[in-house]
């Protein structure tokens, strides 16, 4: 499930959203007001439960996500939806989004993303299930590799040791 090269995408677990209207997530790091969107590389890293934690790293020929055993059967279960909008509302967003800061409305109903794993094996990303998100983390973020984690604080407390 991905954007035309004219879309971005907003994914949820609401298949009844008919206006989106910008606001600032409790969780925001940043000021203002947003409406969030991904463009077609970014999509994969929506491919799960709204807030299931995970980690992803990548290249240009590779890419590998990871989830905490906790968060499998939601993966298989979830009903996740896309909304499609046109990218000429949006303003992409440091090099990782879109937003809009005026009220859209998608182009037309959600559409049901399907089987989470399959979009995965389809798009040639390794999905890798763990214990804990944490040693993947540490490791990849201390590397040469591209990353991102969304819902991190979602994820298992890091041991103490």
């Amino acid at each position: 499930m991905r954007p035309e090269h004219d879309q971005v995408l907003h994914f949820s677990e609401d298949p009844s959203i008919t206006r989106f209207v910008p606001h600032r997530a409790e969780t925001a790091r940043q000021d203002g007001e947003y409406v969030w969107a991904v463009d077609a590389a970014r999509s994969p890293g929506y491919w799960f439960p709204r807030q299931c934690p995970r980690a992803m790293a990548w290249t240009s020929t590779t890419r590998v996500h990871a989830i905490e055993y906790g968060w499998l059967e939601r993966m298989r279960t979830v009903e996740l939806y896309a909304y499609r909008f046109d990218i000429e509302r949006f303003q992409p967003f440091e090099d990782h989004a879109h937003v809009a800061t005026e009220p859209v409305v998608p182009l037309g109903p959600a559409e049901r993303v399907g089987d989470l794993f399959a979009l995965h094996e389809e798009a040639g990303i390794e999905l890798r299930v763990l214990a804990t998100l944490w040693p993947f983390w540490d490791e990849v973020t201390a590397g040469s590799l591209e990353f991102s984690g969304i819902r991190l604080r979602n994820a298992l407390p890091r041991s103490v040791e």
